[in-house]
């Protein structure tokens, strides 16, 4: 009987922490180096953000480049929050982490995906299901060995 308390005490504790976090930001708590998430969504590009039109969400600032996009964003942040943190997802399907570069995006069923570079999104694209899989899978290890 000791033993399902203690177990039932720990999912308790466990299902109370706050959840962890590991998202690519600038030293200011940036995302996306300032791109707006949404525009990836809607207009199929990388456009810069306004630093007078933000939100935060999981600990990180978005930009958005019009008012429209930011209430879409704080409507439903999660739809439009890059995977992965905003870390490349070729590197998570690698085990790791590594910068990316805006412009190096896709959208894989509903999912905001970004590269380091246009040569690695091509890299990636060369069995995308495979290497979603991989990064998928690879993710939860990352987020609780360097997660926050």
């Amino acid at each position: 009987m000791h033993k399902h308390l203690t177990l039932l005490a720990f999912l308790v504790l466990a299902a109370s922490a706050p959840a962890q976090t590991l998202v690519n930001t600038n030293r200011s708590g940036l995302a996306l180096q300032g791109y707006d998430p949404v525009s990836y969504f809607t207009d199929n590009a990388a456009t810069e953000g306004s630093a007078d039109i933000t939100s935060t969400s999981g600990g990180a600032t978005y930009r958005f480049a019009s008012a429209e996009h930011k209430q879409m964003f704080d409507a439903d942040p999660s739809k439009y929050t890059p995977q992965f943190g905003g870390y490349c997802a070729y590197a998570v399907s690698r085990g790791d982490t590594a910068s990316i570069d805006p412009e190096a995006f896709q959208i894989v069923d509903g999912r905001l995906l970004l590269q380091y570079s246009k040569s690695i999104l091509a890299t990636f694209n060369k069995d995308t299901s495979a290497n979603l899989s991989k990064a998928d899978a690879n993710w939860p290890k990352l987020l609780a060995e360097r997660g926050h």
